[in-house]
């Protein structure tokens, strides 16, 4: 009897393995810590660096990841409650706790693999996609190199102006309130543009040496998933 409870429990154990959506394979992650303890999350959440939190730039809030670390098998769930990394190359930012459990803070970047244990509520997602969220060129984690400092594509430069895309939208109209949303939370040189069919959403004329500090406050409002572009005209 005792043996036939200890394979059900195995079955069970194992089933719930497989039965986890494996959402990204052999991808970098990093993580944030004491300069970021206590600051607003994107989500209007304290950032608590032992919390088993995370930030990604894509997923709903509150989804909940498994992340396990190649190197030693070691596996953490965490919930989503912030946007990033901003460091081209990183999948996810993980708190400081999480990243102990992942025996992971010497190193300070591991190789993972994610699986997806339950998806959060639907929020309002920037149609601005991952890949070009990762061109942003802030550097929050612990542990990033001047390689990977080196691997943004967009370099920022004292004196020259960018604009900070926020969003693009099929309407007009939501565009147009999306807009009126970021000025409303106090942010100036809100604009709208059209580009095809879309229009785009951005703070615009933001000299270089303010980029970083200015994405990170558009971030704790909850306008994330920002593209940093240099503009050419001024």
């Amino acid at each position: 009897m005792r043996k036939f409870v200890i394979f059900l429990l195995s079955v069970f154990f194992l089933s719930e393995a497989f039965c986890l959506e494996l959402y990204k394979d052999k991808v970098v992650v990093s993580y944030y810590a004491e300069k970021f303890h206590g600051r607003k999350t994107a989500n209007g959440e304290r950032f608590n660096m032992y919390d088993m939190t995370c930030a990604h730039k894509t997923l709903p809030f509150n989804t909940i990841i498994r992340v396990t670390n190649y190197a030693n098998g070691k596996s953490v769930d965490v919930r989503v409650n912030d946007r990033g990394p901003f460091v081209a190359g990183r999948e996810v930012d993980l708190s400081k706790g999480a990243a102990v459990k992942l025996g992971m803070i010497k190193s300070g970047t591991a190789k993972v693999k994610i699986h997806i244990v339950k998806m959060g509520a639907n929020t309002k997602q920037s149609a601005v996609s991952a890949a070009k969220a990762q061109k942003i060129p802030l550097t929050r984690s612990k542990g990033a190199t001047s390689k990977a400092k080196a691997a943004t594509q967009v370099v920022l430069k004292k004196g020259q102006l960018y604009d900070i895309q926020l969003g693009s939208f099929s309407d007009e109209n939501n565009a147009r309130e999306y807009a009126r949303k970021i000025a409303r939370a106090k942010f100036k040189n809100v604009a709208i543009q059209k580009s095809g069919s879309n229009t785009k959403v951005s703070v615009i004329k933001v000299d270089g040496k303010d980029v970083p500090s200015l994405v990170k406050q558009l971030e704790m409002k909850g306008f994330g998933n920002a593209f940093v572009r240099e503009r050419k005209n001024r």
